[in-house]
């Protein structure tokens, strides 16, 4: 992505051969698997995630509240160790294989240091989100080089699914493809300064605004 190379050179880590190019790549989810729901910034009630939450049990997964669901410490998710702690039991459980942010606004950047990712590290799972979870996208792609997705959060799942636009319902739906493993197809419309040929590499992004605040970081 043309974010990714706005971005101060910094070390990738390393690979084994067999391993594969998009680093390294959590388990897909099966039927019957558990998806943990947190926030690590802002505040949400667990009345604003029930559309979320139904709309994944649809698909055959289980879903774990997080503990900082609905706790507010003014306008985030709890304090900042709850948010960190919520975040933490979420990955050190075994149980959970995803964990899908509720919402963005500004926060997962106070407590991304407090994280151990030492337990994580050994048994990976999908985190998901977009907007400010960003942040934790980079710090899994950059220091850990762990794959993660960038798609909607609880708070973007429509309360009626008859009235979501297309777009919409698309955007939600190619997450459960995503956790599951499925073929993911991109189409973009061709520019007449367009070139054929093939390329090959990791695409690594995010929020622009948060890339921009996240350079000479690590």
């Amino acid at each position: 992505m043309v974010a990714a190379s706005l971005l101060p050179a910094a070390r990738v880590p390393a690979f084994n051969d067999d391993e594969e190019e998009s680093g390294i790549i959590p388990p897909y989810l099966k039927e019957g698997d558990t998806i943990g729901i947190t926030s690590p910034a802002g505040y949400i009630t667990l009345e604003a995630i029930q559309p979320a939450i139904q709309q994944i049990e649809s698909w055959g997964l289980k879903v774990k509240p997080g503990n900082c669901i609905g706790k507010r410490d003014f306008s985030f998710g709890g304090t900042d160790i709850e948010r960190a702690a919520d975040m933490q039991q979420l990955m050190d459980d075994p149980e959970i294989k995803a964990i899908l942010c509720a919402r963005g606004g500004y926060g997962s950047v106070r407590l991304i240091d407090q994280i151990k990712w030492d337990k994580f590290k050994q048994n990976y799972k999908w985190i998901i989100g977009f907007s400010d979870v960003t942040v934790i996208h980079s710090h899994l792609s950059r220091n850990l080089g762990i794959a993660s997705i960038h798609s909607k959060m609880c708070n973007s799942f429509p309360d009626d699914w008859s009235k979501a636009e297309p777009i919409q319902i698309e955007t939600i739906l190619s997450i459960r493809k995503a956790l599951m493993g499925e073929k993911m197809k991109y189409t973009i419309e061709p520019n007449d300064k367009n070139k054929v040929g093939i390329a090959k590499g990791r695409a690594v992004g995010g929020n622009l605004k948060t890339l921009e605040s996240l350079c000479g970081s690590k």
